[in-house]
């Protein structure tokens, strides 16, 4: 309940501060949980952006000095799904947090090149999304954020792929090679759409 209130406080939020456009939302899965969004990285907006397009509830990583700035920050962030990882780090807890979300019914939203982007062009991908839909047997939802240029009632278009199967992801996590091939086809689908994202004021 408490969880629902507050994504509405940030949906109403960003629906009066953003002009938010949805690309593909037929490709939104009817499910409320039990996948994972694969998101290029380029804003702190990113997180509530997917999360007042999709329906259901949430988890996804976030770096750990965001929980750093102060209490009531953190409690917000960590009521909305978020939960702390080292960037850099081999981390199997935050690994762990993310296949029991998944388990749970949760959407488990991630980045997979593990930053943010400062120009905008999209990285390589990290294996850690492939090692979680791998072991969670789940399918991933490509997804690609731009922002406009206007200060207010900014522009924010979201575009929405065709969810990948979980059978795509049936691979070897042992081996690192393909888990890193696996994952660069993720962002080859990010990168479809940001190949036919239209241009933003």
């Amino acid at each position: 309940m408490f969880y629902s209130f507050l994504r509405n406080c940030a949906r109403l939020f960003y629906l009066i501060v953003y002009h938010i456009v949805v690309i593909g939302g037929e490709n939104i899965p009817k499910e409320k949980g039990g996948y994972i969004i694969a998101s290029n990285h380029v804003s702190n907006n990113d997180p509530p952006v997917v999360g007042i397009t999709f329906k259901g509830k949430y988890t996804f990583m976030a770096k750990q000095e965001l929980f750093e700035i102060n209490p009531l920050f953190t409690w917000l962030i960590k009521r909305l799904g978020a939960f702390p990882v080292k960037r850099g780090a081999k981390d199997n807890s935050a690994i762990d947090r993310a296949l029991e979300s998944l388990k749970e019914g949760r959407i488990f939203v991630i980045f997979p090149e593990g930053t943010r982007s400062k120009d905008g062009t999209l990285g390589h991908a990290k294996s850690g999304v492939t090692l979680i839909a791998a072991q969670a047997k789940v399918p991933v939802v490509p997804v690609f954020i731009r922002y406009g240029r206007k200060k207010f009632r900014r522009n924010i278009y979201i575009s929405i792929g065709k969810t990948i199967p979980a059978e795509h992801f049936d691979v070897d996590i042992s081996d690192r090679k393909m888990l890193k091939q696996v994952s660069a086809t993720i962002m080859d689908e990010i990168a479809k759409l940001q190949e036919s994202m239209p241009d933003v004021d």
